[in-house]
């Protein structure tokens, strides 16, 4: 479903700020599978979901999603692939827009477009038996702003709405990252029931290691650019957080600790 082939990345090069980002980067992911990705600060992840998502270009290396080479396309012709929540809750929706509104763009990402009203009875309706799945109440308040709702609601619709094209990949950047512990962990239940019952192809970023063990069915651990750590379902389900800073110890030959990691 997923393939990044041999992906290389350096930023500013033969600059004094060159910084190589991914280095030979390949990485395989099936239909279904829900990937967690961790590491240090900059160790590549969220490059990786640029370069997935089109919006950086590798410098070597090729993207396929679902066997078509989509190297060269950029971010918006990869939209009808490819769905995405942010970590700032404000970036994946129009404040001033009403939810229905937000919603309804949502669901034309990546269709053909004409003249037609942008939000029928049909599409409503269908809006708010999506709403109710998120138990939050949203399906009653479809004309409200979506600039009145809280930072947790937010994230919960843009992840719903990320999955209104059927996307092939599902990219997950941090997005519980800027919310408190409760809405946190409400984005995290809703966002392992919306993968699996679309099942939906995903790589999600995150700092949380404990959210990476307990969500997915295969965790991976970057370093400089490299990924290296690559555990199944299996092996992630024996896994614990200190076992995970000690793979990491391993690796980096010095001694971390959980502000390490997360920083």
């Amino acid at each position: 479903m997923l393939e990044i082939k041999n992906v290389h990345k350096t930023f500013f090069a033969g600059t004094v700020n060159e910084r190589v980002a991914l280095q030979e980067i390949n990485l395989t992911l099936g239909e279904g599978e829900f990937v967690t990705v961790i590491g240090s600060n900059g160790a590549g992840k969220s490059t990786i979901l640029n370069i997935t998502s089109g919006k950086l270009r590798p410098d070597t290396g090729s993207v396929v999603i679902d066997g078509q080479d989509v190297t060269r396309l950029a971010d918006f012709q990869r939209a009808k692939y490819i769905g995405r929540v942010f970590q700032d809750p404000m970036a994946g929706t129009s404040p001033e827009m009403t939810i229905e509104q937000n919603m309804a763009i949502a669901f034309e990402r990546g269709k053909r477009r004409g003249l037609a009203p942008g939000v029928t009875r049909k599409k409503r309706d269908f809006f708010r038996e999506e709403l109710k799945s998120l138990e939050l109440g949203l399906e009653n308040r479809l004309k409200a702003k979506v600039g009145l709702l809280s930072g947790g609601q937010r994230q919960a619709l843009s992840l719903l709405m990320a999955t209104f094209s059927s996307p092939n990949i599902l990219l997950l950047d941090e997005h519980t990252a800027a919310l408190d512990p409760q809405r946190a962990a409400l984005v995290s239940r809703l966002t392992a029931e919306v993968v699996q019952r679309h099942h939906l192809t995903t790589l999600m970023v995150t700092h949380n290691m404990e959210q990476a063990l307990q969500l997915g069915t295969r965790l991976i651990m970057m370093h400089e650019g490299r990924i290296i750590l690559d555990l199944d379902q299996a092996q992630k389900s024996r896994m614990t957080v200190p076992d995970l800073l000690h793979e990491f110890e391993k690796i980096k030959g010095a001694a971390v600790d959980d502000r390490t990691m997360l920083q």
